[in-house]
């Protein structure tokens, strides 16, 4: 009978052991603010900015999606730029507004693969090149503020500290290519 208590004491010690503390929240993540810093990066210096001419349909979509996104109302204007990519699938710009909008669905894998291949399809310099390496840049950078956020064990540390540097290196080369992307105009004699 002096044993009676050790049981339950037992249990409650074995099971306080497998209660963990919550995950970190992850760090905030403005959508609205990354695209409007996306978009802002696209007006630096005077330089050329070629458009090509623009199928009508797609035009008509465009500006449907973009007064969808005016509204608040994300996922159809991305459904809009979906029908739009349908008809003119390797246009860069559709690609990176499609982009865009995944931001503010806050699908991140997503903007980035649509910004990449938007750089990949089109001209290497210009605003719109600046625009794509944003995104990319915002994207890696939010991964790294979760990183940076995220508990590990204390076994895990060397690892997670060498994917914080891999991660804060990607960052890094992101915001460099958006750097790259401006080319000043050619002396006028």
């Amino acid at each position: 009978m002096k044993f009676r208590w050790a049981l339950p004491l037992s249990l409650a010690v074995v099971c306080a052991a497998c209660v963990s503390a919550p995950p970190a929240p992850e760090p905030a993540y403005d959508a609205e603010t990354a695209v409007k810093a996306i978009r802002q990066s696209a007006a630096a210096t005077r330089e050329l900015d070629v458009q090509p001419l623009r199928d009508n349909r797609v035009e008509d979509l465009r500006q449907s999606a973009s007064a969808l996104e005016k509204q608040g109302k994300y996922a159809e204007a991305a459904a809009t730029l979906d029908q739009a990519l349908a008809i003119n699938a390797g246009d860069p710009a559709l690609l990176q507004e499609r982009a865009e909008t995944a931001l503010l669905l806050r699908k991140l894998d997503d903007a980035e693969r649509y910004a990449k291949q938007a750089f990949d399809g089109g001209s290497k310099v210009g605003p719109l090149c600046r625009r794509h390496w944003s995104t990319i840049a915002a994207v890696r950078q939010h991964r790294l503020d979760v990183l940076k956020t995220t508990p590990v064990y204390k076994e895990e540390l060397p690892a997670a500290s060498a994917n914080i540097s891999r991660i804060g290196k990607d960052v890094a080369a992101a915001r460099a290519q958006v750097e790259a992307c401006t080319v000043s105009a050619p002396p006028r004699y």
